[in-house]
């Protein structure tokens, strides 16, 4: 009984293969293989699972199955010959050889075979060749740069050459191989910066995707060596080594997925130590005065990047917690320097920001009250203990820490707002003769402020305390960041213009001073970044926005501010700007809703006349005409924790606001726009994402996607295209991105091969049936590009499926756009494959009515597609050929082709005359003399 099952899930299994269902034939040969013993029956079933592994690119399984059949049957040609397909995707091209050298011994006159011979022959051939020139290029090299003789720009030219090798895996097993991490080491003895650059960038191509290697290199170089690299005041180096440290991380943790084909990697030891390790000695880097403040935010980068989980549904969070154990007093430390004090580390303008963030992040990767509560308690206990009496700079460093955990979580920071002594010593610091003890209270004072519901104290003590420093006070520094409280306690209606905080025209004269400063490029960087801020609050306010952006000076002094180096000003620019394109999310209002609540006497809130949309188109003409879009591309570059999904999901709404209009969009693509929503629409909160994706969608359906996404870039744009195809995204995103689709399908076969290897197709078809015109016209118009790509055809020539019907049938719709793209498709479909005109006659009756309508259409177009599909039908066989000239169509192409050909008309002429003679070379009709 067991082998009759055997025998009939066999069978089962050939059925599934031969309709391309792979994963159901390897199930099927799998059951079976658990119920034979029958040695044939055996290698059958494993030859022909072998067969379904390649179909589905499992090689190595492919490889096995193979082998076992060839256990059984070392003669199985089959079996061979699968084998050393599965060997030669697995790089292993002198197996693959050996296994065809035998199928040829077997078969001397199969052809196949001997091609298979020659061209493993000549890989394998090549294979040496690089391998051979590839260690002598390595010792040419590191002769060259070890020797203290060489020109100088031969060192730079072997130095880039063996960065370049690291980064290819025959390269960098050959470097490894080659004692090259020794030599390596050498060069960073040296001492001289551009060799040790390149000794660290080599190693990081070496580290790239190999875990081995990764450890190897992490032990042989040392952890404690790169971090003293690191921590060097030289900027290039402080990066090329936190890319090292970035590499080494991803390889050790499983983060880099990139696939490898040739050896496999060797074993390797559990990696939570050396990734603790690495950890531990970043945690040292933050409180070491031997540290440069670039080297401290490298260090805050690779945590920020590493520690918290990326992932909120993984429920391992160890290295948060121990990183909160053994490293959070040294992150608040770093939040509490104060950069006027003598005492205070090397910082740089981002790096208390940075640790800011770490905290935030750090703080929201905890999962329980327990967790929190301990974190609290180590910031309280951190906090009281800086509190002395005696000594005023510990209690300004206490005072400096909240106001940057305010910056981080607030919710945390609230709290510790609400410890006994903590207000009392920032009211004692606003009141400091010292101009240092001011600034650390008045930014206390303006982070505190940000939620006013928690902050009572804030409101009732926040302004007058604020509005008594401005006018008291004669230091420029303090009187900007007192304004600033005051803008953000003043804009707490929002975009809502019944909800003034103050008198009308305050807000104005306010903005008018943050402004003025703004401009004033005598005030130090950091001073007129609180300007930008104070402006982030009050371009709230219709009539404050709408003078900015007539105030092209000061928008350009901001979009300078922008591509410093501070990067603490990136949040609160991407929020002038969202202010300013009113790209916020605004609540619709219902009509009865708003008479219900102003019955009951609730308050409504109201649209400034300058919200609409007249005032917000010009506010983008003025933006993208100061020069907005180089501003925002420099943004998005900042390779920076600072750039957080917030800020990320900010510029992403900013983008597509300016993409708005299709007039604009030459110029933004101009400035580098497309390119810079690339990274936003693949990183970010999932708001950011689809915002992104939209502004992408809007630039591809009418750019050159040459132009705008130059080079590999344009591969990127088609994820983020392919996510806007979903239910839950509106019509509007939908249908650009079908337009967008359609662009770029239309550019080359790689890219229509993208589209379909990123399961866009089964979600166009689903347009294609949409009710709405336009949707379904759009997916037509992208499925008519598509058909070009051989995979697709073959997706049409599958039984069993109703894809061709829907192109038929779509070509009888009223709507000329339409039946102009669905003729289209057809036309190429009949003429890649005879049996898809033989198919298109047994799909529908009503095909031969459609037909003849497309071929007396009056729009050119869809009339000359129609005659395309008509000769198509007519050269695919003699049998269907002869009942077309039975029925009226003989007659239609008759007409048509008598027709004078004149300009517009000669392709439709041409093709109508081709039918006729194709009809006659069958001797269906004769000429006329």
């Amino acid at each position: 009984m067991a082998e009759a099952e055997a025998a009939q899930l066999k069978e089962e299994g050939n059925q599934h293969f031969q309709r391309q269902d792979y994963k159901a034939a390897t199930k099927s040969y799998s059951q079976a293989l658990k119920l034979t013993k029958d040695k044939a029956l055996l290698a059958t079933l494993y030859r022909n699972r072998a067969a379904c592994g390649l179909k589905m690119e499992s090689y190595a399984q492919a490889a096995s199955d193979a082998s076992r059949a060839i256990d059984i049957n070392s003669a199985d040609i089959k079996a061979l010959y699968r084998r050393c397909q599965a060997l030669e995707h697995l790089g292993k091209l002198d197996q693959a050889f050996k296994d065809v050298q035998r199928c040829a011994t077997l078969e001397p006159r199969n052809q196949n075979f001997q091609e298979t011979l020659r061209r493993l022959n000549t890989s394998i051939q090549e294979q040496l060749r690089v391998q051979f020139s590839t260690d002598s290029r390595v010792q040419t090299m590191f002769e060259i740069l070890l020797n203290e003789n060489s020109e100088a720009d031969k060192r730079e030219k072997a130095a880039n050459n063996l960065i370049v090798l690291g980064r290819e895996e025959a390269g960098a097993e050959r470097i490894f191989q080659s004692n090259g991490v020794g030599l390596l080491l050498q060069l960073m003895d040296t001492k001289k910066p551009e060799l040790v650059r390149a000794a660290v960038r080599t190693l990081s191509g070496m580290c790239s995707g190999h875990r081995a290697r990764a450890t190897a290199i992490l032990h042989t170089v040392r952890i404690d060596r790169l971090c003293s690299l690191m921590a060097t005041e030289n900027d290039e180096m402080s990066l090329a080594v936190c890319n090292l440290l970035q590499a080494i991380i991803d390889s050790l943790s499983g983060e880099d997925k990139r696939e490898h084909r040739g050896k496999e990697e060797a074993l390797v030891l559990d990696t939570k130590k050396d990734l603790k390790q690495i950890t531990s000695h970043l945690l040292d880097m933050l409180v070491s005065k031997k540290v440069s403040g670039q080297g401290r935010d490298q260090a805050l980068n690779l945590l920020n990047k590493n520690v918290p989980r990326k992932d909120l549904s993984i429920h391992d969070n160890s290295r948060t917690i121990y990183v909160v154990d053994n490293g959070l007093r040294k992150i608040l430390k770093v939040v509490g320097q104060v950069p006027d004090l003598p005492s205070c580390l090397p910082l740089t303008d981002n790096t208390r920001m940075l640790a800011s963030i770490l905290i935030n992040k750090l703080y929201d990767d905890l999962r329980c009250d327990p967790e929190r509560d301990h974190f609290r308690k180590i910031c309280e206990e951190y906090i009281t203990g800086k509190f002395d009496p005696q000594d005023m700079d510990k209690n300004v460093n206490a005072i400096q820490t909240v106001s940057g955990i305010l910056q981080g979580p607030f919710d945390l920071g609230n709290q510790l707002l609400g410890m006994k002594g903590v207000m009392e010593m920032m009211v004692a610091l606003c009141g400091s003769e010292r101009e240092a003890d001011q600034l650390v209270a008045v930014e206390a004072l303006i982070h505190a402020s940000t939620k006013l519901s928690r902050a009572t104290f804030i409101i009732t003590n926040g302004v007058s305390l604020l509005k008594q420093i401005y006018k008291t006070t004669k230091n420029e520094k303090i009187k900007i960041r007192t304004l600033v409280g005051l803008c953000k306690l003043g804009s707490a209606g929002g975009s809502d213009y019944g909800l003034r905080q103050f008198a009308e025209g305050s807000t104005e004269k306010l903005a008018k001073q943050c402004r003025k400063w703004l401009c004033n490029t005598a005030i130090d960087t950091r001073t007129r970044r609180w300007a930008v801020e104070g402006l982030a609050y009050l371009t709230l306010d219709a009539d404050v926005k709408d003078d900015f952006v007539q105030d092209i000076p000061a928008l350009q002094a901001m979009f300078e501010l922008a591509k410093t180096s501070d990067k603490t000003i990136l949040y609160s620019v991407a929020n002038t700007l969202v202010n300013c394109t009113n790209s916020y999310d605004v609540k619709e209002v219902v009509p009865e809703l708003v008479q219900l609540a102003k019955f009951s006497k609730q308050h409504v809130p109201e649209e400034h006349p300058k919200d609409k949309k007249d005032f917000v188109d010009m506010r983008v003409k003025r933006l993208l005409k100061a020069g907005v879009i180089s501003a925002l591309a420099c943004m998005v570059k900042a390779d920076s924790a600072i750039l957080t999904d917030q800020t990320k999901e900010l510029l992403a709404r900013v983008f597509l606001a300016l993409c708005d209009n299709p007039k604009d969009r030459g110029t933004i693509v101009a400035q580098g726009g497309g390119k810079a929503l690339i990274p936003l629409a693949l990183e970010g909160t999932d708001v950011g994402k689809v915002k992104a994706a939209h502004g992408l969608a809007k630039i591809a359906a009418v750019s050159n996607p040459d132009i705008a996404f130059p080079g590999e870039r344009v591969y990127e744009v088609v994820r983020p295209l392919v996510s806007l195809l979903d239910t839950q995204r509106d019509g509007l995103q939908n249908y650009e991105a079908l337009l967008g689709l359609t662009n770029l399908s239309g550019r080359s076969d790689k890219l229509r091969q993208k589209i379909f290897k990123e399961k866009a197709l089964p979600d166009i078809e689903n347009y294609m049936f949409e009710n709405h015109d336009q949707l379904r016209q759009a997916a037509t118009e992208c499925m008519c590009n598509m058909v070009m790509n051989k995979e697709v055809q073959e997706r049409f020539l599958a039984d069993g499926n109703d894809r061709l019907k829907l192109v038929v049938l779509l070509c009888g719709e009223e709507d000329d756009k339409l039946q102009n793209a669905a003729a289209g498709a057809l036309a190429m479909l009949t003429a890649a494959h005879k049996k898809l005109c033989l198919k298109m006659t047994q799909v529908t009756t009503q095909w031969l009515e459609i037909l003849q309508r497309l071929c007396l259409h009056d729009q050119l177009s869809v009339q000359h597609r129609g005659l395309v599909i008509a000769y198509n039908l007519l050269s695919a066989d003699a049998e269907l050929a002869r009942k077309l000239v039975e029925s009226e169509l003989l007659e239609i192409l008759t007409v048509v082709g008598k027709q004078e050909p004149d300009e517009k008309r000669a392709t439709v002429v041409q093709t109508a005359r081709e039918c006729l003679i194709k009809c006659m070379d069958y001797g269906f009709i004769k000429p006329v003399s």
